[in-house]
């Protein structure tokens, strides 16, 4: 009796095509995020400077009259608003760059990974930009508030137009970042690494680290660290619910 033989599609000719097929499909995801990235930064270039004047406005609004940022660097005026320029695109393309990487990985998602997997994107994103509009509207100017009362007599505010654009782009991101925890917890019930019980048992030991985050990636005022704290314990919160909705039986 004759062995059978290999079934149609499950050699190494096969796999080597499907790694192939992937491959391509990889590069052509890619080259679309970077187009729709390029795209978008040409269309803001022309307005990089006004867009670094906006980006300036909460510190400005709450130096001295007279008071104004410096370029140290001779290529600053050029460099700085090109970045933030940079920035803002990456920012503003967010959704179509996870919309290419869904599209590459979706199709080897179960049907409920799917089902999950669409409306975490969607509050990820949407939490991101809260965030980030959290630290530019309300966090950023207190905390200028707060730099430009406790500066010494005789020392005037001039700050480098580089080295704050890298604080402020440092705050967003920090806060964009930290407003992602309802999502974190959400993937780690769904793992089955918590379950929403244990989420509310420790809910002590969240709020102790939340404050000692909020602590190390805010400036040192209080009222900054309050408004980063105090969001993350109310998203906790959030997290919790959430949780119990893709765990409903553990979290019981």
């Amino acid at each position: 009796m004759t062995a059978p033989g290999p079934l149609p599609g499950s050699g190494p000719e096969a796999g080597e095509a499907r790694l192939i097929d992937h491959l391509v499909e990889l590069r052509a995801r890619l080259l679309r995020a970077i187009a729709g990235l390029l795209l978008v930064l040409l269309g803001l270039l022309p307005f990089a400077n006004r867009l670094y004047g906006w980006l300036a406005t909460p510190l400005l609004e709450k130096l001295p009259p007279g008071g104004q940022l410096i370029a140290v660097e001779v290529a600053s005026p050029f460099f700085a608003p090109l970045k933030l320029a940079f920035f803002v695109a990456a920012i503003a393309t967010m959704p179509w760059l996870l919309y290419q990487a869904w599209a590459f990985v979706a199709p080897g998602l179960y049907r409920h990974e799917k089902r999950l997997a669409a409306p975490l994107l969607a509050a990820a994103v949407t939490l991101f930009y809260a965030g980030c509009a959290f630290a530019f509207w309300l966090v950023l100017p207190m905390v200028f508030r707060f730099l430009v009362m406790v500066a010494p007599e005789g020392v005037a505010m001039m700050t480098d137009i580089n080295a704050y654009l890298d604080f402020v782009l440092v705050v967003m991101l920090a806060f964009g970042l930290c407003f992602q925890l309802p999502v974190a917890l959400v993937i780690a019930a769904a793992l089955g690494w918590v379950t929403p019980a244990q989420l509310r048992h420790a809910r002590g030991y969240a709020i102790v680290g939340v404050f000692i985050i909020a602590a190390v990636i805010t400036p040192p005022d209080v009222v900054s660290q309050l408004m980063l704290a105090i969001p993350m314990c109310l998203l906790y919160e959030v997290g919790i619910v959430a949780a119990g909705w893709v765990r409903p039986r553990s979290g019981a």
